[in-house]
C-alpha cells in the first residue's frame, strides 16, 4: 500500500457512545438526523457504504469497508479524537471550564498581560464579540471565553491589540494552563469591525496545543523518513510535533 488518506467529518457522528450522558449528547446521532431532514445527498460515500452502517438506503455491493468505531479516549475535544486517531489514547479527559475558569487563572493572566478580562464564562464565539466588543475597543480589555471543548479562546480587536501581541497573550495563557488546568488548547480569535456595522471574526485564528504526552503515528512516519505534511490546524493539533512541513489555511 503506497498511500493511505483519512478524511475526517467533523462532528458527524453515527449513534451515541456509552459515555455521551457525561457530555449532554445522549441519545444524538448526526447521521440518521440529517437523513431524516431528506437533504442528504452524498452519493459518493452513499457507494462507500456510508448508509450501510446505519441500515438506511443499503448499496448492495459498496465500494469500500465500513464499520462503526467507538473512541477509546475519555474526552470529546478536538486534540483528544485527533491524538486518538493518530495512536495515541487519553485516559483522563482534558478539563472543562462549564462556569468560567477560576479567578486564579484570570489573575494570573490579568497580571502577565496587562490586561483586564472580559466575559470569562463559555459562550458563541460570534456572540461573544458582539456583546463585549465595544466594551473591549473602550477598556482594551481580553475577552476569554471557552466552549464545550477543553479550550480558552481570547479574542481581541485587530486595531486594539496586533496580531502578534494577542498571540502572544496566547502564548503566556499556554504557560499558565498547564497541569490540571492543562487545555487542549488556547485559540487567539482576532476580529474587525464595530459596533454600529457589527463586529466579524478574522482568518488570522491561531491555536497553542498541549504537546502529545507520547509519540503518535506522526512521530513514527517522520522517523522512518518519509515527509509528514499538515494542512490547516494540524500543525496547532500536534503543537509542531512529528511534520517535515505545513502550511496554515485562511476562511
Amino acid at each position: 500500500m503506497k498511500r493511505v488518506f483519512i478524511i475526517v467529518l467533523d462532528s458527524f457522528g453515527i449513534g451515541a457512545l456509552p459515555d455521551a450522558a457525561n457530555y449532554g449528547d445522549q441519545g444524538s446521532d448526526t447521521l440518521a438526523a440529517c437523513f431524516a431532514s431528506g437533504k442528504l445527498f452524498v452519493p459518493q460515500m452513499q457507494q462507500l457504504g456510508l448508509f450501510n452502517i446505519q441500515g438506511v438506503q443499503v448499496c448492495q455491493s459498496p465500494a469500500g469497508a465500513f464499520g462503526r468505531m467507538a473512541e477509546r479516549s475519555a474526552g470529546k475535544d478536538t486534540t483528544t479524537g485527533h491524538w486518538e486517531l493518530m495512536g495515541l489514547v487519553s485516559e483522563k479527559p482534558m478539563p472543562t471550564y462549564p462556569d468560567g475558569f477560576p479567578q486564579r487563572i484570570i489573575e494570573q493572566l490579568t497580571q502577565r498581560t496587562g490586561r483586564g478580562v472580559l466575559c470569562n464564562r463559555p459562550y458563541s464565539g460570534t456572540q461573544v464579540i458582539h456583546d463585549y466588543g465595544e466594551q473591549h475597543l473602550q477598556t482594551g480589555d481580553l475577552i476569554v471565553y471557552t466552549s464545550a471543548d477543553s479550550v480558552l479562546q481570547i479574542a481581541a480587536h485587530e486595531q486594539k491589540i496586533p496580531l502578534e501581541q494577542l498571540y502572544e497573550y496566547c502564548r503566556i495563557a499556554r504557560k499558565i494552563l498547564v497541569g490540571k488546568h492543562g487545555v487542549g488548547r488556547v485559540i487567539a480569535r482576532p476580529f474587525i469591525g464595530n459596533e454600529k456595522d457589527g463586529f466579524t471574526r478574522t482568518s488570522n485564528r491561531h491555536d497553542f496545543s498541549l504537546e502529545p504526552p507520547a509519540e503518535t503515528m506522526l512521530d513514527a512516519i517522520k522517523a522512518a523518513g518519509q515527509d509528514v505534511l499538515a494542512v490547516g490546524k494540524i500543525h496547532d493539533i500536534f503543537a509542531g510535533r512529528g511534520l517535515t512541513d505545513y502550511v496554515y489555511t485562511k476562511g
